[in-house]
């Protein structure tokens, strides 16, 4: 839940300033007829529309499991997150070409070059705090690993979402300023629309880089190595248990994770004992790892898990991908 409230308040803010920033972004646009500009208002109100749809994927993924989804419905927030990115890509650096390639075709001087100043500073300020906002969330998350690297290791995608559309938006109002400066200063017009294009190619590779991270987790990630590690010790440590030979997770949402164990249990048990052992098990694991909403124990020598690891290993080496 902690997790959920600090997502909800990094998109909260975002959702606001984004919104704000819009329609400033578009009144400046019309009055000055600049390309930047009105490429940066589409950035702005995509990046708005994409906030809401991640505050829709959090609710729904919140829902109770049901008899169509016994268990539950975190992948919401997966599927969500990965239309985020192709709006990103379709909507926001689709427009923003067609803008630039327009005003590079057909150049025209922009009108009241201060009013786009004014604007780009106040998107900057507006932008610059929800950035910060969603830059301190990411730091508590992602511990000692880089940012790129926790992007990727990540299981919550609304947060580093919400980070690497602002610092889009940051890099695009940068190019926005650029462009409409050098177009003032050096009576060049058509610059005003190769920025415009610039600003394209930065919501592209955001939108490339958050389509493949969302399509990981959509597609299903295991958990975290030492959450694995966890599993492993507490099973290990039943007096029932020879051994546990190892465990397969998948992420079902961020908080939400899918365990199957492979046990050896002892010789000495009757089918009762090993019951009770199970349920022990999994007392524990809720207790020390919440987690794991559904355990799957399969008793199994060891040597027949190393065989099916060994298959799985195979075919992850034989796929082209």
């Amino acid at each position: 839940m902690a997790t959920q409230s600090g997502s909800r308040k990094v998109i909260y803010a975002a959702l606001i300033g984004n919104l704000l920033i819009a329609v400033t972004k578009f009144i400046a646009a019309f009055f000055t007829g600049s390309s930047a500009m009105m490429s940066e208002g589409v950035h702005s109100l995509v990046d708005t529309g994409n906030e809401l749809l991640l505050l829709y994927g959090l609710r729904s993924a919140a829902r109770p499991p049901d008899v169509d989804h016994p268990f539950g419905h975190g992948r919401e927030l997966y599927f969500w997150s990965f239309i985020v990115a192709l709006l990103v890509f379709a909507v926001g650096a689709g427009i923003s070409f067609y803008e630039g390639i327009r005003h590079v075709l057909s150049p025209e001087p922009v009108r009241n070059p201060l009013a786009n100043y004014v604007v780009l500073a106040f998107s900057a300020v507006f932008e610059g705090v929800t950035w910060h906002i969603a830059l301190k969330e990411f730091r508590r998350k992602k511990g000692p690993l880089g940012y790129l690297a926790a992007a990727r290791r990540s299981k919550d995608p609304s947060v580093f979402t919400v980070l690497f559309e602002d610092s889009a938006a940051l890099l695009g109002l940068t190019i926005a300023f650029t462009g409409i400066l050098a177009a003032q200063l050096l009576d060049m017009p058509v610059l005003d629309g190769v920025a415009s294009i610039g600003i394209s190619f930065v919501l592209a590779a955001t939108a490339v880089f958050l389509a493949r991270e969302s399509k990981g987790l959509l597609m299903g990630e295991p958990a975290y190595p030492e959450v694995q590690r966890a599993v492993l010790t507490i099973v290990q440590a039943d007096p029932d248990v020879q051994k546990a030979n190892g465990v397969l997770t998948v992420h079902l949402g961020p908080e939400q994770v899918l365990a199957m164990l492979s046990v050896e249990f002892e010789d000495r048990l009757t089918a009762p004992e090993i019951e009770a052992c199970v349920e022990r098990i999994e007392a524990r694991l809720k207790a020390e790892q919440p987690t794991i909403i559904a355990l799957f124990v399969k008793p199994q020598t060891t040597g027949t898990w190393r065989r099916q690891l060994q298959a799985i290993e195979t075919a992850g080496s034989a796929d082209p991908q």
